[in-house]
């Protein structure tokens, strides 16, 4: 399915759910099947991305989604290494709530060449990890402290600043696997200051958290890892929402 201007249909299609594929913990014989499942569940795009990358064929993976796909299949990479030109657009994601210079800049460097050769959408996003509870992959590859969810005001500071640098999308990260996800009140409290589109992700598990954020003003909730885990939950958090 080709698929043009993925920024302005996001857009026009909010507020709703993006699924999160990690090509690390989904297995080849299942890519088909998963991604024609959460396309007629009513996510509005697939997320592709992992932490490390440990899968040597992440353009074929993305290849595949992409054949089955009827959203827009978006790269959400880890590192430089992640890109592919099968997929409709990127995240261009700088760590905004690290002071590690390379991924605020340094790996976006690495990769412009490439994205340009491929001509990928791109969609600049101020990612900025929340405090969760527990350490997560993210948080440790990136050797960069998240932000304490009880300290709202720093969040607003560092969502701001993204809005002002001109990123088209904030994207508040708890982490793939976090204890907890992003508190209800702190994106409630965000969504007060900034005016551009507010994603966020990680540990959302249940219905109630799930229609808690998107109800506090989260225009995309992402869902991961309780994909892989049951899609009858996922399918459950799915139609909760309608």
């Amino acid at each position: 399915m080709a698929i043009k201007k993925v920024s302005a249909l996001l857009n026009r299609l909010k507020p709703g759910v993006l699924a999160l594929f990690d090509p690390d913990r989904i297995q080849w014989g299942n890519i088909e099947s998963l991604t024609r499942f959460v396309c007629e569940s009513g996510v509005k795009g697939i997320l592709i991305g992992s932490s490390i990358l440990l899968n040597p064929n992440f353009e074929q993976f993305v290849l595949k989604v992409k054949k089955n796909a009827t959203c827009p299949v978006i790269l959400f990479p880890g590192g430089s290494h992640q890109l592919s030109s099968y997929a409709d657009a990127i995240f261009f994601l700088s760590l905004l709530s690290g002071r590690n210079p390379q991924f605020l800049i340094g790996e976006q460097i690495k990769a412009v060449f490439l994205i340009k050769e491929y001509n990928l959408e791109v969609i600049p996003v101020g990612y900025i990890l929340i405090e969760s509870g527990s350490l997560t992959a993210v948080e440790y590859i990136s050797g960069t402290k998240p932000i304490p969810y009880s300290k709202p005001e720093i969040v607003i500071a560092h969502c701001l600043a993204g809005q002002y640098f001109g990123m088209k999308y904030i994207y508040l990260e708890a982490g793939s696997g976090a204890k907890r996800p992003v508190p209800e009140n702190v994106v409630r409290m965000v969504k007060k200051y900034i005016n551009i589109p507010l994603i966020v992700g990680g540990g959302i598990r249940r219905e109630k958290d799930a229609r808690e954020l998107l109800n506090a003003g989260a225009d995309y909730i992402v869902l991961g890892s309780v994909i892989e885990k049951s899609k009858k939950t996922f399918k459950k958090i799915m139609r909760s929402l309608i």
